[in-house]
């Protein structure tokens, strides 16, 4: 993609109506960045839009949005080129305060904006701070916290909110704040489905009545682009290369959004690998509902019987992956749970939990937001204290997380945190990833070797001399992984390790758990991408109330729709397009956009 769209490259013709947000050739570099990203981004925002902004991982879509409300740079020192303007107002002068009443920010981290002791409170803070009648706070506050469906929980701490409530919670602050602009960093990446749906669908609500315009930077495209208008696209460098329509840029530039490592919806990319294996599907779907009908339509190409055979050999049963790694109970019990309860703040949230896991599963974990899977997970990898004798990892001979030292733990399980930030100690990239193998006592050439490979494999070389705060947010996220892998342990606990990456790095990333997963690599996950789930696990648990509510084959779970609502969660997007397709039955059975014909992507 070398061309921006007439509409990225010509911002400077007279509007109709002048636009609510206008950011001309912004170039952000912090403070020892040795170049700026982004480097030169041109879009606006005009009255009722909702515009999509996308880019590859490192792009700086994140940091532009901390430039829309001036936190950069006047609370985060960086050097800005070109301009922001909202509302008339230049970005990089204008008082922070004074530009809130014109955009309302969501943060990708929830908890970088949550200050006060009750969900009302911080509801109520922003609209307190512009002096509004108390009245009026009131009513927004309540108004707010119903769309989101956080009203009955009002009196509670956002603490005890999990990782989704608190998304919600600060979406509802941006709301109550009243701004004709809102401005959401990946708002729905800590959500489970059903949550994701209820957010959408508020926002689609608030977009209709004609309340406010968004700028979303969001990778669940599945979710967002029935509500989308236009969509602005950043290459690898942070510079506009394309702005329009959905069909425009979406539909029309599917192929270069997907060489450049951007997200694109599940059915998209199920359409781009059937067109490849000689379907005709145009206009190009973007969800379910357009995959189904298109392949109603179409007739079957030639050589299609090929394909069929091709799906029907990647499918064993009722869908069970082959292929190694695939589960087998005769292997050795690599993690055992037993009687599990778990108790934090008088609270308890596990309750009477029993699970084995065998060496070489690729096990997902899933459930609603709130339902205890990090907790698990965490309880597993001893990353918090849980009884001695409940949790046994490496068999019978084995140790007891309850009772063993960080550095012995270290060896059996690999932990990567929901939030990357939460385990990074070192100074740089480079040590970061170098201080467990340090801690091993390995010689230094070992220690260098081993680091430097992962660095290639998460694309992070030139980032070793940096501090890991100073990484983008799927940069963070790389680095996190990669300080689980380095150590070779033979399991390893992720929790929502596709975060903030971009479409490439988090294939590479999933295709190297594969790789490590075939190799006997125990894997576990926790994860809202069910599309995730059906591609990679081989079984999935999932977890309600504290309590596991299933546990099977993936395909088994998927199967039971009746179960898979109840728990919060939805049918995959490619389950959901192609179960029940009447035309083409050899496609109907198929979870995996890999199990596709068309060939490598």
């Amino acid at each position: 993609m070398t061309a921006a769209s007439p509409a990225a490259a010509d911002l400077s013709a007279t509007p109709a109506s002048a636009p609510l947000l206008r950011v001309r050739e912004l170039g952000i570099a912090h403070d020892g960045a040795p170049t700026p990203t982004p480097a030169s981004a041109s879009f606006e925002v005009r009255a009722g839009e909702v515009v999509l902004l996308l880019g590859p991982s490192g792009s700086g879509k994140s940091t532009l949005a901390l430039a829309l409300n001036g936190l950069i740079p006047q609370a985060v020192p960086a050097t800005v080129t070109g301009s922001v303007h909202v509302a008339g107002l230049d970005a990089a002068s204008t008082p922070v305060a004074q530009l809130s009443t014109h955009v309302g920010m969501v943060f990708q981290d929830p908890d970088a904006q949550l200050v006060t002791g009750t969900l009302l409170d911080e509801v109520a803070f922003g609209p307190e701070n512009l002096l509004l009648p108390a009245s009026e706070v009131l009513a927004r506050a309540e108004d707010a916290l119903r769309r989101v469906g956080l009203w009955e929980r009002r009196a509670e701490n956002p603490d005890r909110l999990s990782g989704g409530g608190r998304q919600r919670l600060a979406i509802a602050c941006a709301l109550a704040l009243g701004s004709p602009l809102l401005v959401l960093d990946e708002p729905t990446a800590n959500l489970d489905p059903a949550g994701i749906e209820e957010v959408y669908a508020t926002l689609g609500e608030v977009v209709a009545a004609g309340e406010r315009s968004i700028l979303l930077v969001e990778h669940n495209l599945d979710a967002v682009v029935s509500i989308t208008n236009r969509v602005v696209v950043l290459d690898q460098q942070g510079r506009t290369v394309a702005d329009g329509s959905v069909d425009e840029v979406l539909r029309r530039r599917a192929d270069e959004l997907h060489d450049m490592g951007v997200w694109l919806p599940v059915s998209t990319l199920a359409a781009l690998r059937l067109r490849r294996a000689g379907w005709h599907l145009d206009p190009l779907p973007l969800s379910p509902d357009e995959l189904t009908a298109a392949l109603e339509a179409a007739d079957d190409p030639a050589g299609a019987e090929v394909g069929a055979a091709a799906v029907g050999a990647a499918v064993v049963g009722p869908g069970v992956t082959s292929g190694p790694g695939a589960p087998a109970s005769d292997r050795a019990p690599v993690v055992e749970v037993r009687g599990l309860d778990v108790t934090r703040r008088r609270t308890e949230i596990l309750h009477g939990i029993d699970l084995t896991v065998h060496a070489g599963e690729f096990v997902a974990i899933v459930g609603a937001n709130g339902a205890g899977k990090t907790t698990l997970l965490q309880a597993i990898a001893g990353v918090i204290p849980v009884p001695k004798g409940r949790v046994r990892l490496g068999g019978p001979q084995g140790v007891d997380p309850a009772r063993a030292d960080l550095r012995g733990l270290s060896r059996r399980i690999g932990f990567v945190f929901q939030n990357p930030e939460h385990q990074f100690i070192a100074h740089t990239v480079f040590d970061e990833l170098a201080h467990g193998l340090r801690r091993q006592k390995l010689p230094d050439e070992q220690v260098r070797e081993r680091a430097h490979d992962v660095l290639r494999r998460f694309g992070l070389d030139d980032k070793a001399d940096v501090h890991p705060f100073l990484l983008s947010g799927g940069q963070k996220r790389r680095l996190s992984v990669g300080t689980a892998l380095v150590a070779g342990a033979p399991i390893l606990a992720l929790d929502e390790p596709t975060f903030g990456q971009d479409r490439a790095r988090a294939e590479e990333l999933l295709g190297l758990l594969r790789e490590l997963n075939e190799a006997g690599t125990t894997i576990l996950v926790v994860t809202h991408d069910m599309q995730l789930v059906t591609e990679y696990a081989h079984r999935t648990i999932v977890v309600g109330d504290g309590r596991i509510v299933a546990d099977a084959a993936t395909a088994e779970v998927f199967a039971d729709e009746t179960l898979v609502r109840a728990a919060g969660l939805r049918l995959p997007p490619l389950r959901r397009a192609l179960q029940g397709l009447a035309r083409h039955p050899q496609l109907a059975g198929v979870t995996r956009v890999d199990d596709l014909p068309g060939g490598a992507e």
